[in-house]
């Protein structure tokens, strides 16, 4: 059951807060009490991840060094040794290797924290069903049930893999190049670099706000299409009977063109997103590569400094463009992982009282004694019943529909 929302309240504020209140829910699964090994596998992986990072941001520096290392004009720094161009482009090869061998590598790590914290969780949701009353059951679908926790479980799935080997990554690498730029070029370059970013990120998140609004809208007219087209086949001899066949096609024909209509805009959308996607970064690309130009004019930058800016902003900008799809999955697993967790915090009907001890049965009898009971307070069924079974005994229990019956057999089961 979702929470309602207080009056007045901002939904975007509530969304957001719910998110947060999402994620610290799944925190205890990446870092649980008492179990040193997940612990000491997330430092590992988090050390694998920086590691790989930091070779990524290196590497450039050594295709500066082998582009200066081809041009007569430019002394060698001193860091390269005298390696030459052949050995300092085979040291490049080797650091992007490298490179996405510690990425492997950390994969690998988190792979077993990241599959016992989903074990966890969908074994916890399952005995908390399996703990809730037949009450709740009866009044929800199984199937639903069993929606909710697969569409969870892959949510929390989907949000770990994105969160932490790619919406992380990308940030911890931004940080790196942007110190990068920083201190080896000026801050004429990490303000062209941060402008262009802020701008993609909001450009990328407003948009996608508006496409996933219209491909709901095309998800809506395509349920409704496909629901008018299977009600008119499985009553195919009364639309016969009637000779409603054109009246059925119009209608069905109706949906098609909403259909129609919303998955063009979704066309058209996604081409406003590549376009302004596109535009951004080679506004940036081409803003720093300018800048690069006239450094080498001036005498102040090598031409392997053009060469390390441009790849650079290569570096970074690629893994933006799945920003938009990364933004959109993350908000549905959110979703999922709500619904889920709201599952979870579903009180239990029946419980325990505090340090009750293990039910001993001594003798095989039962006993109501004057019991008053029904499912809604204001509809009782059972009105003091008293009955009596000694172990041996055979009773039957007889009566008209809704007298108690079925009652007093869920009762002796704790079902209520």
């Amino acid at each position: 059951m979702r929470r309602s929302r207080p009056g007045g309240a901002d939904p975007s504020n509530l969304d957001r807060a719910q998110s947060w209140r999402t994620i610290r829910r799944v925190a205890p699964y990446i870092w649980p009490r008492g179990e040193a090994w997940v612990k000491w596998r997330v430092v590992l992986a988090l050390a694998a991840l920086f590691l790989s990072k930091i070779v990524a941001v290196i590497t450039p520096f050594f295709y500066k060094a082998a582009v200066d290392a081809l041009t007569p004009a430019e002394p060698s720094a001193a860091w390269t040794l005298g390696a030459g161009a052949v050995g300092l482009t085979v040291a490049y090869g080797m650091a992007r290797v490298l490179s996405v061998g510690f990425q492997q590598l950390r994969d690998a790590i988190f792979a077993r924290v990241a599959q016992r914290a989903l074990r966890a969780l969908a074994l916890e949701t399952f005995r908390h069903i399996h703990a809730l009353s037949l009450r709740y059951h009866i009044t929800r679908r199984t199937g639903s049930l069993s929606r909710v926790i697969e569409r969870g479980v892959k949510g929390v799935e989907f949000l770990l893999r994105f969160l932490v080997f790619s919406v992380g990554p990308l940030a911890l690498e931004l940080l790196l190049v942007a110190v990068v730029l920083a201190t080896v070029f000026d801050l004429r370059y990490l303000a062209i670099v941060s402008v262009t970013i802020a701008a993609y990120v909001l450009f990328t998140f407003r948009v996608t706000e508006w496409r996933v609004k219209i491909r709901r809208q095309m998800n809506e007219k395509d349920a409704e299409a496909n629901q008018k087209a299977i009600d008119s086949l499985l009553n195919f001899e009364t639309v016969k009977y009637f000779g409603a066949e054109e009246r059925e096609a119009a209608r069905y024909d109706a949906s098609m063109a909403g259909y129609e209509k919303a998955a063009l805009k979704t066309t058209y959308s996604l081409a406003v997103l590549n376009f302004g996607q596109a535009f951004l970064i080679t506004a940036g690309l081409v803003g720093v590569m300018v800048l690069a130009a006239l450094g080498v004019q001036a005498g102040q930058l090598t031409v392997g400094d053009f060469v390390m800016v441009n790849a650079y902003m290569m570096q970074i900008t690629m893994p933006l463009n799945f920003l938009g799809t990364v933004y959109r999955e993350i908000r549905q697993s959110l979703v999922d992982m709500g619904e889920m967790f709201d599952l979870l915090e579903q009180p239990a009907e029946v419980t325990d009282r505090p340090g009750a001890k293990p039910l001993q049965v001594t003798e095989g009898r039962v006993e109501f004694d004057r019991v008053v009971f029904g499912y809604e307070p204001e509809r009782p069924i059972l009105k003091g019943v008293t009955i009596i079974v000694e172990g041996g005994q055979t009773v039957a229990i007889v009566g008209p529909s809704g007298s108690g019956k079925s009652t007093i057999g869920r009762l002796l089961f704790r079902f209520y």
